[in-house]
């Protein structure tokens, strides 16, 4: 209930926003100037960024962006000012722009946000009459609404701004810095504590922030926090495996690398919450501490030999540091630090030396693929629109830009959500359209009857229609265009008509365009992407162990880079996949509830494993082999590896029965005869082949779902 009454006064105070912001704009460009043209403009910018446009932020931050959106509305409205002079220019403009703006969504949630805002404005000026003349006009409606809407976000019942990312990321990290804290004071086993950090764990997931606030951006910022949150997920998976364990007695290296652990978990989440940024240098001080606390426990576990359970437990609090030293370190980066990445894998931080437009650059050509949700969304969105304009311009419909705006409202990723949303857009359009037909026949000239009713129905239509779907905000919003253009010109009930007409072609081209075009949506693109990240990883886990064991010169594609300092070809393709996992996955947790065989998969488990696959890459091999190793010693790291990469081909195929494997651990008669300082990292591989073994059987055994 609370809940409920909160989502109501957010969407009210939004819709004052509008009401306000279009008030104030199209009544004194109409009745004080008699400018209708720059009415109109007025009247649609902020409904075009305040409604069709989701943007991301509270009051300030959602200004900002609008103000950002002016310049690139205003060469839209001039592009389409141009090309309304002909019916196949203005479908070939509308392809292009359409495509554009709605790939521009894989560059970020700002612009993901005001993709479908901007779209309207090449929409609204593409239309005949082909008037260049009146272009002034139209940019200065353009500028006015933007500026008054601007003004209403920042001023007028501001939003209370909501936690950034990397604030949860700092609460994450403080309770990680705590359970860091208890492992060392030797507390014994603690479940509690164990539950506590995965729960914190899962809260990280981008799966629980609306969409804009996810840190998905090509920039360098949103890569630091979204590779920080996934560091500091691994981070809570192993310290809850500490907890869960007796410590040992008498490991003091342990108990100072957790030490470490718990200081920088601390100096990161305060460098989080200030939020602080400099042109030079590091965020975070005390830079190379826990690094050197790294390179001293390397040191100290590679002399005396130590019982095997000890062994297994030293790794696991390495990879927790290596964990660490990943957080503090994106973190930095995020903050506007340059690192300079002491001892560190340049491959897991390759974007810090990179400027905006090469990374922008990687993110678009990544996602230049069919496979990529994002590529089919933004395809399937140019086309309907192309065609929903040759449509309307073809059979010279009356206020045509209606049928593009109904392709450009209804369209969802799937033919099912997309079937949905026009079966009650189509209902609601038609109560509408009854509605306003009376209206217009009772009001008939009227004009100070439309100029009063204009407002509160604004204020209705912009706060029940978010709130009550496709219908509620059809229907309104059929009222609301005829009490606006009933001012603009004279009208009849014709023109109720003519919104239903133009909304119900516009609603089927949407849904021939969803049947036709990626019908499933990310649903069917996620079991794909998912296995091309298995099949992927698969070989990289297997030249990852042989790096280890072999050295470079056998197991160099195990390395994250080649010996020019490039990726690797494994690492690039793995990372390649991963991201255009991670990307159908956004989506696929946007769209309808899934069949149970679909749900039967832990899809955020299947992208943890190809992250630690590459993790375990970066780390893993930090020597040129192991000489003096037995040949027993290689022979069980490479079966254990291949039982792992097997198991994750296996995993790719998602069997109905899941996948299990348990990779054989390091025989006791084995692990005698390898020499001390070898042990260790051997015991790292086994440690590392475990995490991803149960990755694999969380990705495909029923369970909680992210």
């Amino acid at each position: 209930m609370a809940e409920g009454l909160s989502a109501m006064a957010r969407t009210g105070r939004h819709a004052a926003h509008v009401t306000a912001a279009t008030a104030a704009g199209f009544y004194p460009a109409l009745y004080l100037l008699d400018r209708p043209v720059a009415g109109i403009y007025a009247l649609f910018t902020p409904i075009a960024f305040g409604v069709l446009s989701p943007l991301p932020g509270a009051g300030r931050e959602r200004a900002a962006t609008v103000l950002r959106a002016v310049p690139a509305a205003a060469l839209l409205v001039v592009l389409g000012t141009v090309l309304a002079v002909g019916t196949w220019p203005a479908v070939a403009g509308m392809l292009a722009v359409g495509f554009a703006l709605a790939f521009g969504s894989a560059c970020g949630p700002r612009i993901a946000g005001a993709a479908p805002g901007l779209q309207l404005f090449y929409i609204l000026a593409c239309f005949p009459p082909y008037e260049p003349g009146t272009l002034p006009q139209r940019l200065v409606g353009l500028a006015v609404g933007g500026a008054f809407l601007a003004l209403a976000e920042a001023v007028l019942f501001p939003d209370a701004p909501e936690p950034p990312y990397r604030t949860r990321i700092a609460d994450a990290l403080d309770l990680a810095a705590r359970a860091a804290a208890g492992v060392v004071r030797g507390e014994g086993p603690d479940p509690g504590a164990a539950a506590r950090l995965g729960a914190a764990g899962r809260e990280l997931r981008l799966s629980r922030l609306p969409a804009g606030a996810r840190p998905t951006g090509a920039g360098r910022t949103d890569r630091a926090l979204a590779q920080a949150g996934a560091a500091t997920r691994r981070l809570l998976d192993q310290l809850a495996l500490l907890a869960g364990h007796a410590p040992a007695p008498g490991d003091t290296a342990s108990a100072e690398l957790l030490r470490g652990i718990a200081a920088s978990c601390t100096e990161t989440a305060a460098a989080l919450r200030r939020g602080r940024r400099r042109r030079a240098g590091r965020v975070l001080a005390g830079p190379q501490l826990l690094e050197e606390l790294v390179a001293d426990f390397l040191k100290s576990r590679a002399g005396a030999p130590a019982p095997r359970a000890v062994l297994v437990r030293r790794s696991t609090v390495l990879t927790a540091a290596v964990s660490a030293v990943t957080v503090r370190t994106a973190a930095s980066l995020a903050l506007g630090g340059r690192e300079r990445l002491y001892g560190l894998p340049r491959e897991q931080f390759w974007y810090a030396a990179e400027g905006p437009a090469r990374l922008t650059g990687v993110r678009i050509r990544g996602n230049l693929t069919r496979r990529s949700v994002v590529f089919q969304n933004a395809l399937r969105t140019a086309l309907g629109l192309a065609l929903a304009r040759l449509v309307a311009g073809s059979l010279d419909l009356s206020h045509g830009f209606w049928v593009l705006l109904a392709v450009l409202t209804l369209g969802r990723t799937t033919a099912g959500a997309t079937w949905s949303a026009v079966r009650a857009a189509a209902a609601g359009t038609l109560a509408g359209a009854f509605a306003a037909g009376l209206l217009i026949v009772g009001a008939g000239g009227s004009s100070d009857v439309y100029a009063a009713l204009l407002v509160p129905m604004m204020l209705v239509a912009f706060t029940l229609g978010p709130l009550g779907g496709p219908a509620w905000g059809q229907g309104l919003f059929t009222l609301v265009v005829a009490t606006a253009f009933a001012q603009i010109a004279p009208v009849t009930w014709r023109l109720a008509e003519a919104r239903l007409i133009d909304v119900l072609t516009g609603s089927a081209i949407g849904l021939l365009c969803g049947l036709l075009a990626w019908p499933a949506g990310a649903r069917a693109e996620i079991r794909y992407a998912m296995s091309g990240l298995l099949r992927a990883a698969a070989p990289l886990v297997r030249a990852t162990a042989t790096a280890v064991t072999e050295g470079a010169g056998k197991g160099g594609a195990g390395r994250s880079t080649t010996p020019d300092n490039s990726p690797s070809p494994g690492v690039r393709l793995t990372l390649h996949r991963l991201r255009i996992a991670e990307a159908a996955y956004a989506q696929y947790r946007t769209e309808p509830a899934p069949d149970a065989a679909e749900a039967a998969c832990d899809w955020l488990a299947v992208l943890d494993h190809g992250s630690r696959t590459l993790v375990g890459a970066y780390w893993l091999p930090r020597t040129d082999g192991m000489p003096g190793l037995p040949p027993e010693a290689r022979r069980w790291a490479r079966e254990a590896a291949e039982e792992v990469a097997a198991a994750t081909v296996r995993a790719a195929g998602f069997p109905p029965d899941g996948v299990r494997v348990r990779p054989a651990p390091l025989p006791p008669e084995v692990a005698e005869r390898v020499p001390a300082p070898l042990l260790a990292p051997l015991t790292d591989v086994e440690v590392w082949l475990r995490a991803l073994a149960r990755d694999l059987e969380a990705g495909s055994s029923p369970g909680p779902k992210g």
